[in-house]
C-alpha cells in the first residue's frame, strides 16, 4: 500500500484546506486569550488590555469568515457563474455596436 488511509474516525479529515483554515481560527483564539494575559502580566491597564482583547476578537471572526468564504469559493463556482462571460470583442447584435467600418446608408440626406 502507498500510505495511511483517512478513517472517519481519524482526527484530520480529507481536506486539507479545510485542516490549516480551523488550525489558524484556534491559533488566533489562543492568541485572543494569550495576549491580553501577557499584557496585564506586564503591567498594562486593564482598560487598555480589555481593547486589545476586543480588537484581536473583532479580527480574528472577520478572518475566520473570510477564510470560509473562500473556502466556499473553492469549492466550485455557483450555477450563474459558470457560464463564459464574452468580453467587448465578442458581442453578438446588429448596429453600430459590431465594429468595422460602415457604409453611408445611415447619412442623414439634407
Amino acid at each position: 500500500m502507498s500510505g495511511p488511509h483517512p478513517t472517519p474516525d481519524s482526527p484530520r479529515t480529507a481536506n486539507p484546506t479545510q485542516d490549516s483554515a480551523t488550525d489558524v481560527v484556534r491559533w488566533a483564539a489562543f492568541s485572543c486569550v494569550l495576549v491580553p494575559v501577557v499584557l496585564l502580566w506586564y503591567g498594562t491597564s486593564l482598560a487598555g488590555t480589555a481593547g486589545t482583547a476586543l480588537g484581536l476578537a473583532a479580527v480574528t471572526a472577520v478572518c475566520r469568515l473570510l477564510l470560509r468564504q473562500s473556502e466556499r469559493g473553492a469549492a466550485g463556482p455557483p450555477a450563474e457563474e459558470s457560464a463564459p462571460h464574452r468580453g467587448r470583442r465578442h458581442r453578438t447584435g446588429t448596429g453600430a455596436h459590431r465594429g468595422g467600418r460602415h457604409t453611408g446608408g445611415n447619412t442623414p440626406v439634407g
